[in-house]
């Protein structure tokens, strides 16, 4: 299947929803219409997209011109020839009904189709008809017969023979992510390759209603319109076959040059923005983003005291927040404690998010988790007794979905390493496809002595606990193994995932695959195939034991040791290490870090092959070559053998989380294949998106589509931030990925 569709499946069996007096009406129920909203492209509109009258779906809705003709169209997929049944909600708050023809790729297949009234602009109904459509492609179109026009258009419900494609990993159905950033006296327009078509996909650029290209661009996924104003708008189509296919969505104009502020509403003087991960919350296919917000007086665990409150809020790129959940009293501030994932759980093509509540949390609606007046802070302002929950919030109303104990559970608190909440209360939190085909949620508990990890299931609107590992039963062997973060990848190729919980590795099915013979608690973590030359993937890993291995590099599938460096000062192991290709003189990657026994950037057989980069903290691919760059607080870096070249400096922007001068999210979000940076800006009054200026020759799907890059953006935020790496091998000499094994709905 080559067509992303920028649409919803409906998440209950409800399809078309009818008002009648007052009451709220069911009518035709199904699990298997595709939802497809009037104001998102591919969808066309004669007209206004408007969001004045309350009540509709997504972002608006199509308020056509009053004129015969003036239409709103709809672009279909079917997998199979025969009868479909759309079905149309509608508002008509005039005093007549508003008659249509309905055309099915360009033959009428139903003449005079009246929207009656509703009573009010703000009264949505639903009009059901069946029609014929052909095996793909198909556009549905509303033409209004009177001078009256149409009714407003909400969406359309579609629905089809045939039996969609589901091998592989379920993943988002994107929009292109099309976006102009400045680039000289130009712009650098660039945009998605989906993994779900074909690498040899041409594509055709417009400024406007001007084509740009004289023929389809198949080399990359960017276009620098030399000479063009700032505020130039652009689409691209894609060619298949020698076709022109629909036009994308419009682009997103990066109205600072090389960043586009995003307003954020900060919840009080003492909070700073922390924090973030993206999703798509509306099934519009374009990202909305979670924010973590800090407050002043947060506490590493190490150290007693009461915190203010921690909020998670959601924005779309607009600036318009859409919900704010308050995590309440019973949950500490500090980078150990809430780990939040966004991903969408249940298959219905809008993200949730998965994150610990305590009694007191309230939702994005209102809603009070567990005894809204219960305070379980003792003395020392740890939590250490009372319930604990997890809770899976809908990301596009914060309404509380489902809501359990939490596990892994606190148990006897003594058993983590301390009795007084230090150890016992540091959480990991990931994002995994443990079956092949849908995600999971992975939530951890303790490191340096116990370590437990729960996989969970959100499915039908309700959590469900898969499996659970626990070192206290699965033997000494598995303790002290974990890390300050986690990693997610398929080690053994058998399309299934293993987490990577420092220097153990857990199978999809909860039961321990390895672990290291040492002490291998530390601070970095790397999971890729870094080293191309070998199969596999390999883990770079960082360790604070005083004597003996001080990072190691692993094969993933075993967990035997390919390179080691070892402590020389007989003092804690290093802070930070890295690994990605940065040097394009070294075959593969480059390994290194922060502290003793790294003294230089090595290769994959321990030899150094120059002096160590100056950051050793995050990546981003970023200029023209896929040789990575680095990432480290508010700029990015060219590394050479004789000295950093500056590619960026954030001005008037932030790094976050300390002395760990990371960014609130980095990674593939939008455009071609290279990364964007999101800082804080420096009144935490928006989120400030950085993204490269530089034109590129080279084309590769977009990063999201590759599994295992896109729940590292997921499990990003977790403890101490990792930068994503994607699944196959990506820097100087690369062969051309493998087309990734995944279906969207």
């Amino acid at each position: 299947m080559f067509s992303n569709r920028r649409t919803t499946r409906l998440a209950a069996g409800i399809v078309a929803l009818a008002l009648a007096g007052n009451g709220l009406v069911t009518s035709a129920a199904s699990a298997a219409a595709t939802r497809h909203e009037a104001e998102s492209a591919p969808a066309t509109c004669d007209g206004a997209v408007e969001s004045n009258h309350a009540g509709y779906s997504g972002s608006g809705f199509c308020n056509g011109g009053n004129a015969v003709g003036a239409a709103v169209q709809f672009t279909a997929t079917a997998f199979a020839a025969g009868a479909a049944t759309v079905a149309v909600r509608y508002a008509n708050g005039g005093a007549t009904g508003r008659p249509a023809d309905l055309l099915v790729n360009g033959a009428v297949a139903h003449t005079g189709i009246t929207f009656e009234p509703t009573g009010a602009w703000t009264a949505w109904s639903t009009k059901t008809l069946t029609v014929p459509v052909n095996t793909g492609t198909n556009t549905l179109r509303l033409s209004p017969s009177t001078a009256d026009g149409l009714a407003n258009i909400d969406y359309l419900d579609f629905e089809a023979g045939g039996t969609p494609p589901t091998e592989g990993r379920q993943v988002e159905d994107l929009d292109r992510g099309l976006v102009s950033v400045r680039s000289g006296s130009g712009n650098l327009v660039s945009w998605r390759l989906f993994g779900t078509e074909p690498a040899s996909t041409g594509f055709n650029v417009y400024r406007g209603t001007t084509k740009l290209n004289a023929s389809p661009i198949t080399n990359s996924t960017n276009f620098l319109d030399s000479g063009a104003s700032a505020d130039a708008g652009y689409t691209v189509r894609a060619v298949r076959d020698g076709v022109e296919q629909e036009p994308s969505t419009p682009s997103l104009r990066f109205t600072g040059g090389n960043y586009l502020d995003v307003p954020i509403s900060r919840p009080g003087s003492n909070y700073t923005a922390g924090d973030a991960s993206v999703g798509d919350a509306d099934g519009d296919g374009q990202y909305e983003i979670f924010l973590k917000w800090d407050p002043s007086d947060q506490k590493d665990n190490s150290q007693s005291g009461r915190t203010s409150s921690v909020y998670i809020d959601a924005y779309r790129l607009n600036g318009q927040r859409l919900w704010r959940i308050d995590l309440g009293r019973n949950i500490r501030a500090g980078a150990h404690y809430t780990q939040f994932q966004v991903y969408d759980y249940d298959g219905d093509g809008r993200a949730e998010l998965a994150v610990k509540t305590g009694d007191g949390t309230v939702s994005g609606t209102g809603q009070v988790i567990g005894n809204a007046g219960a305070d379980h802070r003792n003395s020392s302002g740890y939590i250490i007794t009372g319930p604990e929950y997890l809770t899976v919030f809908n990301g596009l109303t914060g309404a509380v979905m489902s809501t359990v104990p939490f596990d892994p559970a606190r148990g006897n608190i003594c058993d983590w390493g301390d009795c007084n909440g230090n150890r016992g209360d540091r959480f990991l939190a990931g994002t995994a496809y443990l079956d092949g085909k849908r995600p999971s949620i992975i939530m951890g508990r303790g490191y340096y002595e116990k370590s437990a990890i729960a996989a969970w299931d959100f499915r039908d609107g309700r959590l469900t606990r898969r499996w659970k590992f626990d070192s206290g039963t699965a033997g000494r062997q598995w303790t002290g193994r974990g890390t300050h973060s986690l990693s997610v990848a398929d080690v053994d190729g058998n399309g299934t995932d293993e987490i990577i919980y420092g220097g153990m590795t857990i199978n999809s099915d909860g039961t321990g695959r390895y672990t290291t013979n040492f002490y291998a608690h530390g601070d970095a973590l790397h999971v890729s195939d870094f080293v191309p030359s070998r199969p596999g993937q390999e883990i770079w890993q960082i360790h604070e034991q005083s004597s003996g291995a001080a990072a190691t590099l692993r094969d993933a599938r075993t967990g035997a040791v390919i390179m080691q460096k070892n402590n020389t000062c007989n003092c804690e192991g290093p802070a930070r290490g890295v690994a990605g290709d940065v040097y394009a003189g070294n075959p593969g990657a480059e390994f290194w870090g922060k502290g003793t026994g790294l003294t230089s950037a090595f290769n994959s057989s321990g030899g150094s092959v120059g002096r160590a980069p100056a950051s050793a903290n995050f990546l981003a691919w970023w200029d023209a070559d896929p040789v990575r760059e680095l990432l480290d607080g508010n700029h990015v870096d060219k590394y050479g053998p004789n000295g950093d070249t500056r590619l960026l400096t954030g001005s008037g922007a932030h790094s976050i989380n300390g002395t760990k001068a990371t960014p609130s999210l980095s990674g593939d979000l939008f455009g071609d294949w290279r990364e964007e940076v999101i800082l804080p800006r420096d009144d935490n009054a928006a989120l400030r998106i950085y993204a490269t200026t530089t034109q590129t020759d080279r084309r590769i799907h977009t990063l999201l589509h590759d599994p295992q890059y896109r729940v590292a953006i997921a499990w990003q935020n977790t403890a101490y931030n990792q930068p994503p790496h994607p699944s196959f091998f990506l820097g100087n000499g690369m062969s051309t990925p493998p087309q990734p094994n995944i279906h969207v709905r």
